[in-house]
Order: structure tokens, then sequence, then C-alpha cells
């Protein structure tokens, strides 16, 4: 059996003044007629290669920035490049998504594509069929190549979008919220394919405001609040500094509570049957052994790390709607 071809690489880089950066921006802003300031003063750094979570509420200027990255707003100040170019010689190794897919919907997935490939002035249509077959295939869509749009599932649209990001090679792909309104299947096959992408070599770049995606998605994130840029980093960097909460499950909660506290741990909380508290430095294997030397009946003991909601708390004292 012959195996599947794969896809083209990426296409090669040019010299890169980014210094290995597939995004950055300098002082980027918008401001709109009347004043309001949806982004303010975006400096950011996108490592080429990364899965980058772009995290922020509805309104926080997500999509307003990719906008401006990709030349659909001008800016109102400030600077970016993506891929170590300016933007009219990026934008050919440059995919997108952004503000959900358009297609027609009595055509199939297959016609689609091509309509879209026929737009590409760069494409020789001699070679179109076969970049469709591709982009189907890259994203699992080749069985579905001859069933109308119309049919596809909200799962296999948002597929269908990113084939359509894919028909040539790219250096960069940049998604606008890509699970949005998917259900849980829908939004695992988007993981997966995203992941993929990453792994055949393209930086990927996911606007969000599902949080716990971000985390099983994405190797670094930037955090948005009120148009401004309030961290940035790997999801260890962002972690960082904000200590891991220890969770002890006794009907002992008075006792347990007061050993935690006497052992140095921080924000004890007692609730149900479970007493929480900050573990610190501490070693959570010693802490159980001081707990069951003292009589405290521990039926479960487990460390966790903070959220990523739990971290845009703290760097901004604002809930997240986690839902959307």
């Amino acid at each position: 059996m012959r195996a599947p071809e794969r896809a083209p690489a990426a296409p090669p880089a040019a010299e890169d003044p980014a210094g290995g950066a597939a995004i950055v921006t300098r002082g980027l802003t918008k401001r709109f007629r009347g004043g309001q300031v949806a982004v303010d003063g975006l400096d950011l750094t996108v490592p080429a290669g990364s899965v980058f979570g772009f995290l922020g509420p509805n309104g926080s200027g997500k999509t307003t920035t990719i906008r401006m990255l990709l030349g659909l707003v001008a800016p109102t100040g400030g600077t970016h490049e993506l891929l170590g170019l300016p933007l009219a010689r990026a934008l050919p190794a440059v995919g997108a998504v952004v503000e959900g897919p358009a297609f027609y919907p009595y055509l199939s997935g297959s016609a689609n594509l091509l309509r879209f490939d026929a737009a590409n002035p760069a494409a020789s249509g001699r070679d179109a069929a076969r970049r469709v077959g591709r982009a189907l295939e890259r994203v699992g869509l080749s069985a579905a190549a001859g069933k109308r749009y119309r049919a596809y599932s909200l799962g296999m649209r948002q597929r269908l979008a990113i084939a359509a990001a894919l028909l040539t090679p790219r250096r960069l792909l940049v998604l606008d919220e890509p699970t949005n309104g998917l259900d849980p299947q829908g939004t695992r096959e988007v993981r997966a394919l995203v992941k993929e992408i990453a792994g055949d070599g393209t930086t990927v770049f996911v606007s969000s405001h599902l949080l716990a995606e971000v985390e099983q998605m994405c190797t670094h994130a930037g955090i948005m609040s009120h148009g401004r840029l309030v961290a940035h980093g790997t999801l260890t960097e962002l972690h960082a500094g904000r200590s891991a909460r220890l969770r002890v499950e006794t009907p002992d909660l008075a006792h347990a509570a007061g050993i935690l506290a006497s052992l140095g741990l921080a924000d004890v909380r007692a609730a149900g049957e479970e007493v929480t508290a900050e573990l610190g430095e501490h070693a959570p294997d010693r802490v159980n052994a001081e707990l069951v030397r003292q009589g405290v009946a521990v039926r479960g003991l487990a460390v966790a790390r903070p959220s990523l909601e739990e971290v845009f708390v703290g760097l901004t004292g604002e809930g997240f709607d986690v839902d959307g």
C-alpha cells in the first residue's frame, strides 16, 4: 500500500531579523473614533515553532490585534513584523482563519476549496486538485470531500476552514477562536489538528477565551486585559511564582487545618470534606506524614498547580468567563 502523501514543508525561512520570532509587535495600538482604545501599546514576541495561546475575555482586544497583524485594519501606533519581514512580504507564508469560516453551503468541501485555490494568483491551476486533496487529507476530511458543506458538522466546518488556510505551505497559521461553539468531539479534533500542524514546523497563533483549551494545546501564552498585555511566556513561566495548592480529603477538617497552619502553609481553607492550602516549599509527602502522625484520617491528598484562570485572576484581579 502506498503511504499517504505528506504535505510539503513550510517555506524555508528567509534571513530573520526578528531573531527566530514568528510575530513581533512594538507599541502596537488601535484607537477607534470617539477615543476608545482597543489595543494599547502591545509589546509581544511569539517564538517561531510555538503554539501560542492569545488569551483574554471577549472584548479584551484579541481579534483587533489579529486584524492589525494581518493588515485587515490599520494600527494607530506602533509597529509589527511577521516572520521577521514587513507585512507585504510575509503574507504569502501566513494562513489565517478569522471570525469564522464562510463557504458556499450547496457546494462540496472539495468544490469550495477549489474556489479558494482559484482566487490565489500565485497558484497554478494545473495542480489545484492535488493541492485541494492534500489539504483535505491533512485535516482529516478526505472521506467527506464530496459531501455538501451544509451537511458538515461544526467541527468539520472549522477543519475545512483550516484546510483553506493550508492550501499552500505556511510558516505561520493564525486562528481566531478555533474551538468556539464546538462540541467536545469537534474541540478534540481541532486541538489534535493544531498540534499536528505545529509538529510539521508551522508556528500556530491561537486566539481564545477558553483557558482550559489553551492549557491542553499551547506551549506559550499571552494574557490580554482591557487592551493591554499583562503577561506572556511559556506556560511554565506563567505559572512560576504561583504556589501549587495542597488538597486534603478528610473528615477531621478543623484538626487538619490547624496542623497545616502550624506547619506554615498559607491560605488554609476548609469546606465540605476538604482542606486546601498553598503548598509553598513544603514537601507533600512530609505534610501527609505529619497529618497521619497527629491522628488525621487522610482519605486523599493531591497537589494542584494553579490553572490559567487562577493565573489570570492573580494578575488582573478580575474573573474570567471560561465558558464564553
